[in-house]
């Protein structure tokens, strides 16, 4: 699970962008419009994916919503024929493409997502609701039980967590810093035995590392990956009510 970077354009506008759009303030109901939407119904309805005997990750898609200034947001497991259009229209953005490396047709996208959802718990993909629209694709997985593992002294029940951020107008003005608080927060509060959240973007994305940061997270190391550089960004829990 080591080789998106998982925060694309999250982290907030430069101060030269928010001077160029100082005056363009948009409105809750413009933004929510102008996200990707897609039917609702399909989310509203869709049971959580519940695992017998599952030690790994839980369920996600059982855990309650979280209220968070962006809007109330919660997880739902993806579902290949249900989301697989949507998320391959995210994946080909060249400005996640570049990135999580899954352009092309939808059987690229279908095969990543199949590869989690056919395995053993290990790695569960996700969409993430505000509001009830599907606007971020997320990935939880056990970076203890990861090829991370061995980059890092992983300790038991680790939970690593990769994000996309889809629609345009939801990227550049936070919403990423928001988000990995909220999901970071659902990890440690369902997940008792977890100790710590981790992630690694690449560390030439400046911008996803500032919204770790942001987000309570600690800069805790530069691991050489297999296809990238990486920070190693951990949130505590013990330091969760401190940053």
């Amino acid at each position: 699970m080591t080789t998106p970077d998982h925060l694309t354009d999250t982290a907030g506008p430069t101060a030269a962008e928010a001077a160029d759009t100082l005056d363009l303030r948009l409105s809750g109901e413009l933004l929510a419009a102008l996200r990707e939407r897609a039917p609702e119904t399909g989310y509203a309805a869709a049971a959580p994916r519940m695992r017998t005997g599952d030690d790994l990750l839980d369920d996600p898609g059982a855990w309650e919503s979280a209220a968070t200034p962006a809007g109330e947001f919660r997880l739902v497991a993806a579902d290949i024929e249900r989301d697989l259009a949507l998320i391959s229209r995210w994946m080909n953005d060249p400005a996640v493409a570049a990135f999580w490396e899954l352009s092309g047709d939808e059987s690229v996208t279908a095969a990543h997502l199949r590869g989690q959802v056919d395995g053993d718990g290990r790695s569960i993909p996700c969409l993430g609701l505000l509001d009830g629209i599907p606007m971020s694709y997320w990935e939880l997985y056990r970076a203890d039980l990861d090829p991370l593992a061995r980059h890092y002294p992983a300790r038991p029940q680790d939970t690593g967590l990769h994000l996309l951020i889809g629609g345009v107008s939801d990227r550049g003005r936070g919403i990423g810093t928001t988000l990995l608080r909220a999901v970071s927060d659902l990890v440690l509060e369902n997940r008792p035995r977890c100790t710590r959240v981790i992630a690694e973007p690449d560390l030439r994305n400046t911008p996803s590392v500032a919204a770790f940061l942001s987000a309570g997270f600690r800069f805790s190391a530069e691991v050489e990956l297999p296809d990238k550089r990486a920070a190693l960004m951990v949130r505590d829990r013990t330091l969760r009510r401190l940053l």
